[in-house]
């Protein structure tokens, strides 16, 4: 597989690992996500001013309102962040 497929492999993975512990297997709970972040993104959790803004971020997520995060609504945080990283290492 390319580098690319091969992310996109990873991040279908990382997704599907922490949803299949509670609730609906192809959705993310509000404890799952949390735990996705505290594990797979340590850092967003470490820059965040406090726990309101963890909060904040995951209710944000939520675009369809129905309490879950599913996997495009997932993939929209990480590509996010990713522009994120992106422009403050371009601006490096």
């Amino acid at each position: 597989m390319t580098q690319l497929e091969t992310a996109m492999a990873i991040l279908m993975k990382v997704f599907d690992t922490y949803a299949a512990g509670e609730g609906k297997p192809d959705t993310l709970t509000k404890a799952e996500a949390k735990t996705l972040l505290q594990k797979e993104l340590p850092g967003l959790l470490k820059a965040a001013k406090n726990q309101a803004e963890v909060e904040k971020l995951l209710k944000d997520l939520d675009f369809n309102g129905d309490s879950e995060i599913d996997f495009s609504e997932f993939v929209v945080l990480v590509a996010g962040l990713t522009c994120a990283c992106h422009d403050r290492l371009a601006k490096k």
